[in-house]
């Protein structure tokens, strides 16, 4: 393949099978990561965590104040969302949660990354001003550079999504998701999300890094090297080869 030449989702691909930078494991881990983002760019931007392990309990369970979310520590899409005693079954997450710790979730599309990560369960605080889930800031960051915004919203009900240059400007070009057309206002802290993205990408040719905003600060969310495995489709198509050109 030539490198040059190659599109955005062939160059995902291609990482999966050749690069085994031993730092991607360490920051695409949901519990580890807290560590070297508080180191990078401040603690005040990193989800608390309430637990973390293998052996979930009820009795820690109870203790937690709603609303919460579980999530699995080596793999992506894992997250069960409790905001009340309602949505509280205990017998029902603990199946879910063994589940996705018995999983070799690194093998099932071949992401080397996630076979390196020890198998945990993190609970946080579910972050958002209402219970639901907040938009999500997935910034695409290129050789240090903060090159675009993916705005993901209403992710429980009808998902869809848009995105933004650096500067904030709509753009017109769609990926897997049908296209957010609903104006959006920036998030007040564009700037430190932009900033704080670069600085955590700093020696890493590509990556994209996702933040929250909760009282107008951001919080990070997590990083991701394979988005989607290298299956996710723009359109049009040609922008698959416009995100190509970025990742030299």
């Amino acid at each position: 393949m030539d490198w040059n030449k190659a599109t955005f989702s062939d160059k995902i691909f291609l990482r999966k099978v050749v690069d085994r930078n031993p730092l991607l494991p360490l920051l695409a881990d949901k519990v580890n990561v807290k560590g070297y983002v508080a180191q990078r760019i401040g603690r005040e931007c990193v989800i608390p965590t309430i637990w973390s392990g293998r052996q979930l309990s009820e009795s820690v369970l109870r203790t937690i104040e709603y609303p919460f979310v579980l999530k699995a520590s080596h793999g992506s899409g894992w997250n069960i969302f409790i905001r009340n005693e309602q949505e509280f079954d205990f017998s029902q997450i603990q199946e879910k949660c063994d589940l996705w710790l018995s999983k070799k979730y690194g093998l099932i599309l071949g992401e080397w990354l996630y076979s390196q990560i020890e198998p945990q369960i993190l609970v946080e605080p579910l972050v958002s001003d209402d219970c639901s889930l907040p938009l999500d800031y997935k910034i695409f960051v290129f050789h240090g550079i903060a090159a675009y915004i993916q705005v993901d919203t209403d992710r429980e009900t009808e998902h869809k999504r848009c995105f933004f240059d650096r500067n904030w400007n709509r753009q017109e070009f769609g990926l897997k998701f049908p296209l957010e057309t609903r104006a959006i206002k920036p998030p007040h802290s564009l700037s430190r999300m932009l900033a704080a993205a670069e600085c955590l990408c700093e020696g890493i040719d590509f990556a994209r890094v996702d933040f929250y905003e909760v009282g107008k600060k951001p919080l990070f969310g997590e990083m991701t090297f394979y988005p989607d495995s290298g299956g996710e489709k723009f359109f049009p198509a040609s922008w698959d080869d416009e995100f190509g050109k970025l990742w030299k």
